[in-house]
């Protein structure tokens, strides 16, 4: 009859099981909102074609082998990329937690405790009757102090009727992919700054040459002015004047030579080593620059940049979370089962007849710290509110930082072009005024600021070469380009 009854609990207690999983399966979900639309302008500048230099291959764009190689090693060595990838552990951990939420936890128990009842108490009246009954005998009788022990399996499951739990893991899933839009983010910022170093590096390998061939043309200068003082044609004012130039020229030079070291420097820890010459190839003037460019349209850029895609994310992420709160307002139903060895003799703990099995269900709803609750949901819509915000400046600068590179490559152009023009005259110039100042036509003044000139509109062409390639790094960085094919 005891093991009729026993059987019968055991499927009861089943039953129960079943009905709270039944429960689970027909919840009422909280659905997050969805990511507002954002309005794009039609086009950046008036360009509507949809082909763009953000869909190159970094190869492809740069043809310079050793910015490649530069490139390609720093997106292995970088620190912060390195960081980066440390961020994106941290939140698979967090997501893989999220997901060890929806299952039950079971735990491996052994435990032992004793327990003196009272005389007139409702357990120790009982005990001290049912150890009185002719069916209770030996080993079962139960004595006092009466000791417990169990050893078997206990867990602990929450049922998602409300989808909580399941909008949790989804949030955490949705912060995973922002993470590696970060990497990705990383690795566009990377490229762009190993980019922009390299050119500068270039540009001041230009000016250094610039600077020696101007000090080697001053040098002459200052033996021209000597044998036109020797025959008395000048006075030591021009020598003076002469060599004043040569000198400021010559400073120039070591200038320049600092700024090479710490361009180098700042381009090697960028590489994640230690301080070394960087190998280049073309001088700036021998590099290309891609005679059309394009930038397509802005609904591509919203699909492409790595932080307009992180910013999304985030924004999903904390649309969800609001949905969590509000779902924090509603009963959480828990079930803890247990099934193992329970008996009051140590000897009767291996008895079959020492098998337990039970099953509780709890229903809970919060209601004294609903306070608590409604600052958690305040928290939450408005850091859903930040992250819109955020999502739109996102947007917002890289519609800007396409339009302002973009302008400027067209106008570095056009200025490289003037400039190349006027180094032309101005060299032309110097040549004239040292025919004229050998002839006795013109002054050592105009040698003098005729030089000047003509390393000074050298100097700025360079300058604006530089300048137009790093409208094109920016402009390929702005369209979302450089970190597909990693």
């Amino acid at each position: 009859m005891m093991s009729f009854l026993n059987k019968n609990n055991l499927i009861y207690s089943l039953g129960l099981l079943l009905l709270f999983v039944n429960m689970s399966g027909c919840r009422i979900v909280h659905t997050p909102q969805k990511t507002p639309d954002v309005q794009l302008p039609v086009s950046f500048a008036g360009s509507t074609d949809s082909a763009s230099i953000g869909s190159l291959t970094r190869q492809t764009l740069f043809t310079d082998k050793n910015l490649v190689r530069l490139i390609d090693t720093a997106l292995t060595q970088n620190p912060d990329l390195r960081m980066t990838l440390q961020r994106i552990e941290m939140a698979q951990a967090t997501f893989q937690i999220s997901r060890g939420a929806l299952l039950p936890s079971v735990n491996a128990v052994a435990a032992a405790g004793v327990d003196r009842y009272g005389r007139y108490t409702l357990n120790g009246v009982g005990n001290y009757d049912t150890n009185l009954s002719e069916n209770v005998a030996g080993k079962s009788q139960i004595p006092n102090p009466t000791p417990d022990y169990f050893l078997g399996l206990r867990s602990s499951w929450e049922l998602d009727i409300w989808g909580k739990l399941r909008n949790r893991k989804r949030a955490a899933y949705t912060r995973l992919l922002a993470s590696q839009e970060g990497r990705n983010l990383m690795i566009t910022a990377i490229m762009g700054e190993v980019s922009r170093l390299y050119y500068t590096l270039l540009a001041l390998d230009a000016e250094l040459d610039i600077i020696r061939k101007n000090v080697v043309l001053q040098q002459r200068a200052v033996e021209l002015v000597l044998v036109q003082k020797a025959a008395g044609r000048v006075t030591e004012l021009a020598v003076q004047q002469f060599t004043a130039q040569l000198l400021n020229t010559r400073s120039l030079d070591g200038r320049v030579q600092q700024e090479i070291v710490e361009a180098e420097n700042q381009l090697n820890a960028v590489l994640g080593r230690y301080p070394q010459p960087i190998s280049r190839g073309q001088s700036i003037e021998d590099q290309k620059i891609p005679a059309s460019v394009l930038a397509g349209v802005p609904s591509q850029l919203v699909r492409r940049r790595p932080d307009i895609r992180q910013a999304e994310r985030e924004l999903e992420a904390a649309n969800v979370d609001v949905a969590v709160a509000q779902a924090e307002f509603l009963p959480s139903l828990t079930l803890t089962p247990y099934v193992g060895l329970n008996a009051f003799r140590v000897f009767s703990l291996l008895d079959p007849a020492s098998i337990a099995a039970g099953i509780i269900g709890g229903l809970g709803a919060p209601i004294f710290n609903r306070r608590l609750l409604k600052g958690n949901y305040a928290v939450s819509v408005a850091r859903s509110r930040e992250a819109y915000f955020a999502y739109r400046k996102t947007i917002l600068t890289g519609v800007s930082e396409v339009v302002s590179s973009l302008k400027g490559l067209d106008n570095y152009r056009n200025v490289a072009d003037i400039q190349r023009q006027e180094v032309a005259v101005l060299r032309q110039a110097a040549t004239t005024s040292n025919e004229l100042f050998v002839n006795g036509y013109a002054t050592y003044l105009e040698v003098i600021t005729a030089q000047r000139s003509v390393l000074d509109a050298e100097l700025a062409l360079v300058e604006t070469k530089r300048a137009q390639f790093l409208s094109l790094v920016g402009l390929y960085r702005a369209l979302g380009g450089g970190w597909e094919q990693d």
